[in-house]
């Protein structure tokens, strides 16, 4: 490793700190679990909820990865140790799906088609057995995180190597797979998207929705990466690295991903709405309703208007301690999105109480300490920028470094 770019001594304190948080979020989750009245179906319930929320970032940090690749930007460059740590922890993510695997009978209604009483939808159901069975249920995500830990494990490979060769054959190689590799990531994420979320409810289906998630992924994922980007700028040796520039790339790109997921969000609502179908509707129907309507309200004022507004700020973007509370208040309502899109459907028409949803919020800082403890023990292990990269010199003039 070059020392000259080696990660500071002190994010093994943050890394036990991650940790710690994420203990006492389980510590939460497990009273919360014992106070509510049915313990196994709302693990499963908040179990699926913090999963989907945790592998969406290491998804979007894979993408995001492979467009820097193919991009060959120099903002891209600055921030591939951070994507490929965060990409790496789709390792982890494969193995925090078994509870997911073993509990499919209290997450999905297509597992008990047997005791449905509708008839319009035991028929639909057994039409859609082929693909809603719980072997090839697994087979098909076992898949998935065989396609995702291939590209993860390629770039990583080339990553590693042109550290220590600095060969720049390793960058065509690495943008040579990104291409392909990114069009079969956007494959599996679709029908993950379709299998994990949108089967949820059987019934209801749209031609959108894997972009949708694929999206918020990339969202989520820059909106996580700017807040460690802010946390290195603070220390030796990024604080010579990481630029009012970089953070202006940063800030501009994670606009134009919130102005992507407002239009497909809205497009996904207009056809739906406007086609007026029994089978569609009903879905958007149930989420305008009592909290999930505000919810609603506060996804377009939080997810997308209020970020960009603030985003057209040049002096914004360009102050990293100003654009972390942006990206923070993004990260929230990728959480809130996902109870939006998930919940309802655990509730059938019958609102949970308060205590269900800490519930959720504990799941999801439990699991989040797990992962960022495997994030900042991945960054830790390699220099934080790819140091015989040739476009390094471009990368740090670029941005005012030396």
């Amino acid at each position: 490793m070059n020392t000259n770019y080696a990660a500071p001594s002190d994010l093994g304190r943050i890394q036990g700190v991650a940790l710690g948080i994420g203990l006492l979020g389980i510590v939460a989750w497990v009273i919360g679990l014992t106070l509510s009245g049915n313990v196994r179906e709302i693990f499963f319930h908040s179990y699926l909820v913090a999963f989907v929320f945790w592998a969406g970032i290491a998804l979007g940090c894979l993408g995001m990865l492979m467009i820097q690749y193919l991009g060959g930007a120099t903002w891209g460059l600055i921030i591939r140790r951070p994507l490929e740590s965060g990409s790496h922890t789709l390792i982890l993510m494969a193995i925090l799906f078994i509870p997911v695997a073993v509990g499919l009978g209290n997450i999905y209604e297509w597992m008990h088609r047997e005791s449905i009483t509708d008839e319009k939808l035991r028929a639909m159901l057994d039409h859609k057995s082929l693909w809603l069975n719980p072997k090839f249920f697994i087979v098909r995500t076992a898949i998935y995180f065989a396609v995702w830990l291939l590209l993860m494990l390629v770039l990583r490979k080339r990553s590693h190597k042109l550290d220590e060769t600095g060969d720049p054959a390793l960058i065509q190689s690495a943008q040579d797979w990104s291409g392909p590799g990114f069009l079969l990531y956007a494959i599996a994420c679709t029908f993950a998207a379709i299998d994990w979320v949108m089967s949820l409810d059987a019934e209801w289906f749209s031609t959108i929705f894997g972009m949708l998630l694929i999206v918020g992924q990339g969202v989520a994922a820059i909106a996580f990466i700017i807040s460690v980007c802010v946390i290195l700028s603070r220390r030796e040796p990024m604080n010579h690295v990481l630029k009012p520039k970089h953070f202006h790339d940063l800030g501009k790109l994670l606009l134009a991903l919130v102005m992507v997921w407002a239009y497909f969000s809205f497009s996904q609502l207009l056809i739906m709405w406007s086609g007026n179908l029994p089978e569609e509707i009903p879905w958007y129907i149930e989420r305008f309703k009592g909290t999930w309507g505000y919810l609603g309200i506060a996804l377009i004022l939080g997810h997308f208007f209020l970020p960009f507004v603030l985003l057209l700020s040049r002096d914004l973007k360009r102050n990293g301690r100003r654009l972390v509370f942006v990206a923070w208040l993004v990260i929230i309502m990728r959480f809130i999105d996902l109870l939006w899109l998930i919940v309802p459907e655990f509730e059938h028409g019958h609102p949970g109480h308060l205590k269900d949803y800490l519930i959720y919020i504990a799941s999801t800082v439990g699991m989040g300490g797990l992962w960022l403890g495997w994030f900042f023990w991945q960054l830790r292990s390699k220099a934080l920028v790819p140091y015989n990269d040739p476009l390094l010199p471009e990368a740090l003039a670029a941005g005012g470094g030396h």
